[in-house]
C-alpha cells in the first residue's frame, strides 16, 4: 500500500469537492489502486472569511504557502484557487519544492505552461491538468493515453457551460441575451462580471491547451481568434433554425499539414451534428483522428464534483505512475516552429444586414461581394414597413479576410444602414 499525502490550495467550490471525494472514496481508492490518499494541509486566505471551514478539521488549515511547500511529507499539491496570482507563484513554489502539482486552473496553466513544465522537469516531478478543460470530461487523458496512434486533424467543442446555457435558453425560450444572462447569474452559472465567459476568454484558455495537446505543438492564447456571444440576438437564432442550424459558441482547431487554425466564436452548426444537441450547461468535445475517425466526449464541463473528479483522477494517476509524462512537443514561449498559423481560414458565412428599401440595393451589395471573390448561395429578405429591410446572405465557402474586406466596403454603402451580424457556419 502506497501512502500519498496531498496539500490543497484553495478551499472554494473545487477544493472542497476534492476534499470530499478524498474522504468519501478513501476506502474504494485503497481497494482499487492500493493507494492511501491523505489530505495533509489545506491552504486558505484567512480564518475569518473562509466559508467551508466546517468541512474539515481546523488543524488541517493553513494560511501560509510555506507551511505546505516546506512540508517534506506532502507529495502532491492540488491547486484549485483560480486566477493568475497568487496561483502562479504557489505552483512554482510547490514544483521547486519537488512536489507534483495537479491544477484545475485553465487561465494560469495556459499562460504559464512553459515555466511550469520547465520547473517540473528540473525537479523530477509531475504536472497534471486534466481538470483545466471540460470539467469531468476525460479529454486530456483521452489525448494522452487513448489516441496516441492518431494524427488528429480537428478538435471542436462546446467547452464553456455558461455560454451554452445562455444560447440554449435563447433558442428554446426565445429570450434576448441580456435577460438570459441575468437568469444565468441568478442561478450561479455566470459570474457577476461575466466577461471571461461571454466574451470567449474561458474557451480561449481551454482551446490553447486542447489544441496544443491534439496537434503536438504549443498554440498560445494570442494565436487564437476570439469572439464572444454578446451580439447574438433572437433574430440570429431564428434564422439559423429556419436554415436547419443551431448556434453554439464553438472552440475550433483544425490542422492540415503544418498549418493550424484556432478560433473561438459563435458558430452555426447543422442540427444533425452531435454537438448541436448539447444543451444547457453541458460540454462536449469532438475529435477527428486519421485512424479512429470521429470521437465525441460529453459531460459536465464544470461544477464542484465533476471538476473535483478530474482533479482526483490526476492525483491517483500521479500516485501510481513510475515516470511522469510531459508535453509531446517542445514547449516554447510562442507558437511552436513545427506549425504555421492560418488566420485566413475558409468557411461559409451568414451575414445579416439592415438596408434601405430601394431598387438596386441587392445588386450593389452583391457586386461588392463579387469584387472580393465571395460567392453568394442564398438571400433571405423580409420587407419592413419602416422603409428599412433586413437581409440575410448565406455565402458559399469563402476566405475570412476576403469576407471581412467585403463587409468593410459594404458598410460604407449609402444604402446600408448597418451590418447587424456575421456568424460563421460549420458545414461538416
Amino acid at each position: 500500500m502506497k501512502k500519498l499525502r496531498i496539500g490543497i490550495l484553495g478551499f472554494g467550490t473545487v477544493g472542497a469537492g476534492v476534499y470530499r471525494i478524498a474522504m468519501e472514496n478513501h476506502t474504494q481508492i485503497m481497494e482499487r489502486h492500493r493507494l492511501d490518499i491523505e489530505v495533509a494541509r489545506i491552504l486558505i486566505k484567512d480564518f475569518e472569511t473562509e466559508p467551508n471551514l466546517h468541512m474539515a478539521p481546523r488543524e488541517l488549515f493553513a494560511t501560509d504557502m510555506s507551511e505546505i511547500a516546506s512540508d517534506g511529507t506532502i507529495d502532491v499539491v492540488v491547486e484549485c484557487m483560480g486566477g493568475v496570482e497568487p496561483a502562479r507563484t504557489y505552483i512554482l513554489e510547490a514544483l521547486n519544492a519537488k512536489k507534483t502539482v495537479v491544477t484545475s486552473n485553465k487561465e494560469v496553466f495556459s499562460k504559464n505552461w512553459l515555466s511550469f513544465e520547465t520547473a517540473a522537469k528540473q525537479n523530477g516531478v509531475g504536472l497534471y491538468h486534466e481538470a483545466t478543460v471540460g470539467g469531468g470530461i476525460p479529454v486530456i487523458r483521452t489525448l494522452i493515453d487513448a489516441m496516441q496512434a492518431n494524427d488528429i486533424s480537428e478538435v471542436m467543442g462546446i467547452i464553456n457551460g455558461t455560454t451554452n446555457f445562455i444560447l440554449t435558453k435563447m433558442t428554446e425560450e426565445k429570450m434576448p441575451f441580456g435577460e438570459v444572462l441575468k437568469e444565468a447569474q441568478r442561478l450561479g452559472y455566470a459570474e457577476a462580471n461575466p466577461a471571461a465567459d461571454v466574451e470567449g476568454w474561458d474557451a480561449t484558455y481551454k482551446l490553447s491547451i486542447l489544441s496544443s495537446m491534439a496537434f503536438h505543438a504549443h498554440i498560445p492564447i494570442d494565436c487564437i481568434y476570439r469572439e464572444g456571444i454578446t451580439r447574438i440576438t433572437p433574430e440570429d437564432i431564428q434564422i439559423a433554425n429556419q436554415l436547419g442550424y443551431e448556434i453554439k459558441l464553438l472552440a475550433i482547431g483544425k490542422k492540415c499539414g503544418n498549418r493550424v487554425q484556432v478560433r473561438v466564436h459563435p458558430t452555426m452548426i447543422k442540427n444533425t451534428h452531435p454537438l448541436a444537441s448539447v444543451r444547457g450547461s453541458f460540454n462536449a468535445v469532438f475529435l477527428k483522428g486519421h485512424a479512429v475517425g470521429d470521437v465525441m466526449l460529453y459531460g459536465r464541463g464544470a461544477g464542484q464534483m465533476p471538476t473535483a473528479s478530474a482533479v482526483m483522477s490526476d492525483v491517483i494517476y500521479a500516485g501510481l505512475t513510475s515516470e511522469h509524462k510531459y508535453s509531446t512537443f517542445e514547449n516554447v514561449e510562442g507558437l511552436s516552429a513545427n506549425v504555421e498559423l492560418d488566420r485566413d481560414w475558409e468557411s461559409v458565412y451568414c451575414i445579416r444586414l439592415n438596408v434601405l428599401d430601394r431598387t438596386g440595393v441587392l445588386s450593389a451589395i452583391a457586386g461588392v461581394f463579387a469584387k472580393h471573390d465571395v460567392s453568394l448561395k442564398n438571400v433571405l429578405q423580409v420587407a419592413e414597413p419602416c422603409g428599412q429591410v433586413p437581409i440575410t446572405f448565406i455565402t458559399h465557402s469563402a476566405r475570412e479576410l476576403a469576407v471581412q474586406a467585403a463587409l468593410r466596403e459594404i458598410a460604407r454603402l449609402n444604402v446600408v444602414k448597418n451590418v447587424e451580424n456575421l456568424i460563421r457556419v460549420e458545414e461538416n
